[in-house]
């Protein structure tokens, strides 16, 4: 979300951005936050302990990338994992997208931490002082020339921004009165109350952020890992609202922008800003979440899982491109991924091969990170690597499948 310098600002009291939350036809919005959190609990409690850590690996490199590519920004997913392994690209554009996605990883990762550490929920992750966190975390992590916007200015982790903008055709509040706009943002959705209006609210937090604008720039970032800490005694880390925006990225700009029209007559609600709009860009951002939920709860079936494991496993035993893989050990990796980390001579006996054999297919699979340990002698834990993903979790990253052409 880039923005330009002008000398005046249309808007310097927070009744101006009023309504912050749809206030009439809610059913409807109810109902459907009602379904989506069903199926999301669900999956919560259908997920083995096995799999949730190694699927909340892989959502938070999913976040990275996707948030960076909504912005224009994102670097192939094969390239996040070399930077995960501090591995980066000769080529000074690529290392800096890396660098950039790397950081957004630790942000989440930190802001995930603060929440738990706090006790704090939505009402938390929702309060204005909580983006300014995100925002921080985010830029913090950056060196100055990898935080320097085109037109030269040097983003401040945290800051609010100290000039006016336009932002195409919005314009935010005066920077003067942003502690103001915040200030009632803080007043309403912190202090949202039960189940019933959570989606639709933190959906309405999203658009209100990034209408007021906050920041010189990296306001979409900031405003989604807020959204991403908001969703997340929702989503537990299991899926990811940044994929489903990203997939319908020109929806999701147009959205926004018909959100930030004034009142259109006498029955478009009370505020000066248009009821209506806001209502469709919660129906929509309900959608989304519903649609990633049930795409996940989908993928992570344990028979379907198991199957695919299986496939995995026969497909890369059979082919030459692939060294030491065993058809044998199909059930000793769906169980790491069921119960968790087991120790590596358990991994060999599960197999139920002769331990060299066992060794040398247990070597491999670390190789290739379907299994990951924290120490060269220590236990062994299911991962998704991105070059299997094709096969164990079909469409739900298909970039990582790509060719990366990036040096």
């Amino acid at each position: 979300m880039n923005s330009s310098s002008i000398v005046v600002a249309a808007y310097d009291q927070p009744h101006q951005f009023e309504p912050l939350l749809p206030q009439r036809e809610l059913d409807g919005l109810v109902e459907r936050t009602r379904t989506v959190l069903e199926k999301a609990y669900r999956l919560q409690h259908s997920v083995a302990p096995g799999t949730c850590e190694s699927l909340k690996r892989l959502v938070r490199g999913m976040n990275s990338y996707y948030s960076n590519r909504i912005e224009g920004q994102s670097t192939h997913p094969q390239n996040i994992e070399r930077a995960l392994r501090a591995d980066f690209s000769e080529v000074p554009d690529v290392a800096q997208r890396q660098r950039l996605a790397l950081a957004h990883i630790e942000a989440e990762q930190a802001l995930e931490r603060t929440l738990a550490e706090s006790g704090g929920g939505e009402g938390r992750a929702l309060q204005s002082g909580f983006l300014l966190e995100a925002h921080a975390a985010l830029y913090r992590r950056l060196e100055a020339p990898d935080r320097t916007t085109e037109d030269g200015r040097v983003i401040a982790p945290g800051q609010l921004r100290l000039e006016d903008v336009s932002v195409g055709r919005h314009q935010p509040p005066a920077a003067a009165s942003l502690p103001a706009f915040l200030a009632r943002m803080d007043e309403v959705y912190p202090r949202i109350k039960g189940l019933d209006g959570l989606l639709f609210g933190i959906a309405a937090a999203h658009h209100r952020a990034a209408w007021v604008h906050p920041f010189g720039d990296g306001n979409g970032r900031a405003c989604r890992l807020q959204t991403h800490c908001a969703l997340l005694p929702t989503s537990a880390g299991l899926w990811s609202v940044n994929r489903g925006l990203a997939r319908q990225r020109d929806k999701y700009d147009v959205m926004l922008a018909n959100a930030d029209r004034a009142r259109q007559g006498d029955l478009d609600g009370r505020g000066n800003l248009g009821e209506k709009m806001l209502r469709q860009w919660c129906e929509f951002f309900i959608d989304v979440a519903d649609d990633q939920v049930t795409f996940m709860t989908g993928m992570l079936r344990l028979d379907a899982l198991r199957e695919r494991i299986a496939t995995l496993m026969l497909v890369r035993s059979e082919s030459s491109q692939f060294e030491n893989y065993s058809r044998e050990a199909t059930l000793a990796l769906h169980h790491v991924l069921v119960a968790g980390p087991v120790s590596r001579g358990d991994f060999c006996k599960m197999t139920g091969m002769a331990e060299r054999s066992a060794r040398r297919v247990l070597a491999q699979l670390l190789k290739d990170r379907l299994l990951v340990s924290d120490n060269p002698k220590g236990a062994v834990s299911f991962n998704f690597s991105l070059d299997a993903l094709n096969v164990l979790l079909p469409n739900l990253y298909p970039e990582a499948a790509t060719t990366n052409n990036e040096p």
